[in-house]
């Protein structure tokens, strides 16, 4: 089993930044990637950004230029960096990896951004 624990949500004011941070533990030998996702209210859960062993990294468009996504293996921690959020951002944001054919999810963060 795998234990993830998300931390850095909060609110902040349209234009600023925050950093997200997934820790795993447990059976984290094999994680071959690591990712967040957020969701709101009625809808459904969408992909983030997403990140493998080797640092290939996947970004939803709606965040490419404002957000990155960086990985420390040694630590089996995932980042997620936030810059010019804007209102639209807010949401639960989920931390998920990918160990074999098995995914873990964490309990979500939530992130709030005012107008």
């Amino acid at each position: 089993q795998v234990q993830l624990v998300e931390s850095g949500g909060g609110l902040v004011q349209t234009g600023g930044s925050l950093r997200l941070s997934c820790a795993a533990s447990g059976s984290t030998s094999g994680i071959r990637g690591m990712g967040w996702y957020r969701q709101t209210p009625g809808k459904q859960r969408e992909l983030v950004a997403f990140i493998d062993r080797i640092g290939t990294t996947n970004l939803a468009d709606f965040v490419k230029g404002r957000f990155t996504i960086s990985r420390d293996n040694a630590e089996n921690t995932v980042y997620l960096q936030m810059n010019s959020l804007k209102p639209e951002d807010t949401a639960v944001y989920f931390c998920k990896a990918l160990r074999w054919g098995d995914e873990y999810w964490g309990q979500g963060t939530q992130v709030t951004v005012s107008s």
